[in-house]
């Protein structure tokens, strides 16, 4: 099998593994996918391991968020051991956000993609995701509404790469760097029209 394949078929279904879920259903007893949100995510694994298990609370929280960030830099870094061009790490960074937003594990359903983008993003855009985590982490501080500054630290990301890099070496093209956003995006859909009803939950 080609040694591509390999690679991005591996980005694909290590990123799928729906850490949020596991770690909320083994330690706390809880399913994710049936409280708060639904969503497999660090906000609401806090959000209903905090009702459920106040003491695992914030240890499952930081251990979701850590592992999905994680999952998607993993092969991306072994591509880069075996030497592959930017091309081949573009491709691993998309892959991996599909599969955490679209796992086969879990019905081709999934998290939003926020951790698993910072990651793979945070290894190809060093520097606009630096940016980009600051933002959030204001406007999380000032909004208190975590989909919402999650958006606006994908925003400043988008800004700042074309700023930073207007021409993205090697592939030439900020395509990746959309259909990540576009896809976080369109995962968010949901708590978007909750903002606009003022109906989405407040992170405290």
């Amino acid at each position: 099998m080609d040694l591509n394949l390999i690679l991005y078929l591996s980005a694909y279904l290590i990123a799928a593994i729906p850490f949020g879920y596991i770690l909320a259903k083994v330690f706390a007893g809880v399913d994710v996918r049936k409280e708060g949100s639904g969503n497999i995510g660090a906000t609401n694994v806090l959000r209903v391991v905090k009702a459920k298990a106040p003491h695992l609370a914030k240890k499952l929280t930081i251990a979701t968020f850590a592992l999905d960030a994680t999952k998607g830099v993993i092969v991306i870094l072994i591509a880069m051991a075996l030497g592959a061009d930017d091309n081949v790490l573009w491709t691993l960074a998309v892959l991996s956000v599909l599969g955490h937003c679209f796992s086969p594990f879990l019905g081709f359903e999934g998290g939003k993609g926020v951790a698993t983008g910072f990651g793979v993003l945070l290894v190809m855009l060093p520097i606009e995701s630096l940016i980009a985590i600051v933002v959030w982490f204001i406007a999380g501080k000032v909004l208190k509404i975590s989909s919402l500054s999650s958006l606006i630290g994908l925003g400043a990301l988008l800004i700042a790469s074309y700023i930073i890099h207007p021409d993205i070496p090697v592939i030439h093209s900020h395509a990746p760097i959309w259909i990540i956003a576009f896809v976080i995006f369109y995962k968010h859909i949901p708590n978007i029209i909750r903002v606009f009803k003022k109906e989405e939950a407040q992170v405290i």
